[in-house]
This record gives structure tokens, sequence and C-alpha cells, in this order.
């Protein structure tokens, strides 16, 4: 079940990452007044929403299993992150940034151990 929630938190965090990168958009956010329109925008709300339900389950595993195991395994948002780049956002990843998915899987694969 904590393993259940731990995904449920990085998809939470990603997800939120994700909205907010939808509501900023390609806004220049070279004024307070726009920094603030921005962070009214129904995207940002929501991806907010989303960062405080992760944040009340990573409390409760913080509260049932140890940091030195929680925190590794939260870095496979990074992994999470790169494909959602990918998928929703076109984005081109490097060869130079799949090396360094590469080596966060086998982080967290020997942590897990």
């Amino acid at each position: 079940m904590n393993y259940l929630l731990i995904l449920c938190n990085i998809i939470l965090l990603v997800g939120g990452q994700t909205l907010w990168k939808i509501g900023i958009g390609k806004q220049h956010l070279d004024s307070l007044k726009a920094v603030i329109l921005v962070m009214f925008s129904p995207w940002v709300i929501a991806g907010l929403v989303l960062y405080v339900i992760a944040t009340v389950i990573w409390i409760y595993l913080l509260s049932k299993m140890s940091l030195s195991l929680l925190y590794p395994m939260q870095s496979l948002a990074y992994v999470a992150a790169i494909l959602v780049s990918i998928f929703i956002f076109k984005e081109h990843v490097s060869a130079w940034r799949w090396a360094g998915v590469a080596v966060i899987l086998a982080g967290v694969s020997l942590v897990v151990k």
C-alpha cells in the first residue's frame, strides 16, 4: 500500500508541475502584475491543489517509512517529468538526459533492495 502511495505522490507532483507549465504557457512574467495574474490561473490553482494532496500523502508516508528510502524513490518524479515533457510538451530529450534517467533508475533500484 505504501508503494502505491509513493506512486500517487509522484504522479501528483508531476501533474502539478505539468499544470503549472500549461498555466504559465508562453506568458512573459516581466512584471508583478503578470505574475499575480498567472498565479490565479485555473491551471496554476489546480496544480497547487495537486501539490497539497501530494504533501498530505508525503507526510503520511514519512510517518510510516524511512526518509532514506522515500526520498530516493521520489526521484522517480524526474523520470516521469521527462516522459511528460516528451508526450505532452513535445520536447526533445538529449542522450545525456536519458543517461541521467538511467542513473536515477539505477540508484532507485539500489535503494529499494
